[in-house]
């Protein structure tokens, strides 16, 4: 953005001001290295531990190899879009709370200028970071959860042989059925079955030459060619053995519909929804930008609640403020779900009094003549 010079006119002197001062440049770039490099640790720390469940769901086979990019990918949109409120909220506590301990503030201060000079420099980022999270939050995090659904009914509606090697027990239907192959053919044919089948008492052993996987009416089946079957209930006398050229058995059950989760769903129907789930989905989406904006409002005072304590003496209260607030909204949530509170409300209370605390806190740090002198027009930024 260039420089922009208004010549304001007043009592017959001109003064000249500067639409971005250097101030405010010194402060957005601050701000915007320290956010992109706390989002970038709580995204690698988040992301790290969903991706180690997804190797751990691949490596039993529950997932195929060839998605695993992908959900990656995926979770780290929706990962971005939940953390970034924190993130930004602890990079202006960092950020303005190290201009208080190296002095920074004392020399604005002596320049003439106050606490508003302090958040028209924040809020010159923290606007345009509250639509890039109204963006994530409305329309990005729907969009991958949504396409995670549909990634993962794909990869069950088209499973082949995913988890199975040769050499090695493969279980299905919760232990149900277990069966082993001695090894697999390019073609996907595998040589040497042993099948356990469970139903019920009922216990079968197939042992086959040749068997493949396919998907048949009804879900995914085990084909096993040229091979012997014995069936009956352990511990009992009656048995039933009986060869035979071709048999099937069933692994999964066929999945007809794909689930479709509410957090998946697009804003722009939950919006036009009267469903009282439906509405409290959308009021945690708003959410997102909202809480940048409160708890960028409430940093401001809160970075310079213990200057001697240093940075960190303001992150440990921090952390306690931002712990309550993620409490509140989960029960608001819940009380709207539950109509204990009127949807009208919804999360809206949590933000007036974050709105209320961040006004204690200038109330104690300027004082009530600070209060009377802003509202009559007399304060300088």
């Amino acid at each position: 953005m260039g420089r922009l010079s208004i010549e304001l006119k007043n009592k017959g002197r001109v003064r000249s001001y500067r639409f971005v001062s250097i101030l405010d440049k010194m402060i957005v770039k601050d701000l915007l290295k320290t956010v992109s490099a706390v989002l970038l640790v709580l995204v690698v720390i988040i992301v790290s531990r969903k991706f180690i469940r997804v190797l751990a769901q691949a490596i039993e086979g529950n997932i195929s190899n060839e998605i695993i990019l992908s959900l990656l990918g995926l979770k780290i949109i929706i990962v971005i879009g939940a953390f970034m409120p924190a993130a930004i909220f602890m990079a202006i506590l960092m950020v303005i709370g190290r201009m208080y301990r190296d002095q920074e503030m004392a020399a604005v201060a002596s320049a003439g200028g106050g606490v508003f000079v302090i958040y028209r420099a924040v809020f010159l980022l923290i606007f345009p970071l509250a639509v890039v999270a109204a963006g994530f939050s409305m329309v990005a995090t729907p969009w991958a959860e949504a396409k995670m659904t549909h990634l993962m009914f794909e990869d069950q509606k088209q499973a082949d042989i995913k988890g199975i090697s040769g050499g090695r027990f493969s279980e299905y239907s919760h232990g149900e059925l277990v069966f082993y192959t001695e090894d697999i053919a390019e073609d996907k044919q595998m040589k040497n079955v042993f099948v356990q089948n469970r139903t019920g008492r009922q216990l079968g052993i197939v042992n086959a030459d040749y068997g493949r996987i396919e998907r048949l009416p009804g879900g995914l089946y085990l084909v096993l060619q040229q091979g012997e079957r014995v069936q009956g209930v352990p511990g009992e006398k009656d048995f039933t053995i009986e060869t035979f050229d071709e048999y099937a058995v069933r692994i999964e059950r066929k999945k007809t519909q794909l689930e479709r989760h509410r957090e998946g769903m697009a804003s722009e129907l939950l919006w036009s929804s009267n469903k009282l789930l439906d509405i409290a989905e959308i009021q945690n989406r708003l959410s997102i930008p909202l809480s940048v904006i409160f708890l960028s409002f409430l940093a401001v005072p809160l970075a310079k609640i213990s200057p001697r304590g240093g940075v960190y003496g303001s992150l440990i209260v921090a952390f306690a403020i931002y712990f309550v607030y993620g409490n509140l909204k989960r029960v608001s949530h819940s009380w709207v779900v539950n109509e204990v509170l009127p949807v009208s409300v919804g999360y809206f209370g949590v933000y007036l009094l974050l709105l209320l605390l961040a006004g204690a806190l200038l109330l104690r740090l300027y004082g009530m003549k600070w209060f009377v002198m802003q509202f009559k027009g007399r304060g300088t930024e």
